[in-house]
Order: C-alpha cells, then sequence, then structure tokens
C-alpha cells in the first residue's frame, strides 16, 4: 500500500496538472483584445508558469521512478521532451476548440518557461533535493 501512495504522490500531480490545461483548452471564448495588453502578458505568463511546472512535476516523476537507472541530466531531458511535446498537442487539440486557436508562437512561450524552470531545476538539483522537493 505504501508504494501506491508513495507512486501517487509523484505521479498524480503531473496528471492532475496535465488534466487542468487540457480543460482549460477546452474553454471557448477566451478573449485577448489585443497583443501586448495586461491581459495578453497575464495569459502568456500564465502559459510559461503552467508549462515550467509541468517540466518540474515531470522531472520529479521520473527521478521518483527512474534515479537508479538514469543520470539527473538524462531524466531532465526527458522532462523538456515530455514538457514540450504536451504543450504541442495542446496547441494541436486547440485547432479543434471552436473559438479557440494553437498556434507556434504559444508553443514557443511553453518552452520558454519550461527552459526557465529547466535551468533553475538543474541549478539548484542538490538544494531541492535536500528540501526534499525531489526523491
Amino acid at each position: 500500500m505504501k508504494k501506491i501512495a508513495t507512486f501517487l504522490y509523484y505521479w498524480l500531480p503531473p496528471v492532475l496538472l496535465m488534466s487542468l490545461i487540457f480543460f482549460l483548452s477546452t474553454r471557448q471564448n477566451v478573449k485577448i483584445v489585443d497583443e501586448f495588453t495586461i491581459n495578453f502578458i497575464f495569459f502568456k505568463t500564465m502559459h510559461m508558469l503552467e508549462y515550467g511546472l509541468l517540466f518540474f512535476l515531470f522531472f520529479r516523476a521520473f527521478s521518483f521512478s527512474f534515479k537508479k537507472k538514469y543520470r539527473a541530466k538524462t531524466l531532465l531531458l526527458v522532462a523538456i521532451v515530455c514538457a514540450i511535446g504536451y504543450g504541442a498537442t495542446d496547441e494541436l487539440h486547440q485547432l479543434f476548440v471552436p473559438t479557440r486557436q494553437g498556434t507556434v508562437r504559444d508553443l514557443i512561450i511553453d518552452t520558454i518557461g519550461i527552459l526557465i524552470c529547466f535551468r533553475y531545476t538543474k541549478i539548484n538539483l542538490t538544494r531541492l533535493t535536500k528540501l526534499r522537493l525531489l526523491p
């Protein structure tokens, strides 16, 4: 039972965040009036934050599952690929939602958030482990 609880502790957060992102992507009539308004900047900043967090949660889950098998550097790269891949599928999904549009620009913004979080995580790997944010 403890193994299942530990597994869920590491894998449930990224699954829940992916579910939230999917749900938010299905909302119709999300209006951003003009580029570079406060509304636009807020939504794009949220894109960066949610995908940066998704990267970190992926890395945390992969570290739990594969730490003994692979080095942290490899797991960081796998987490980057998974987070960017999910961002790409999210933009593709938005192409089929009325009033929404999937854009390469949004994927680039998502990727910037992922890379910022990657850099922070890589620099602070030891500290994050000591704080028990990573296994």
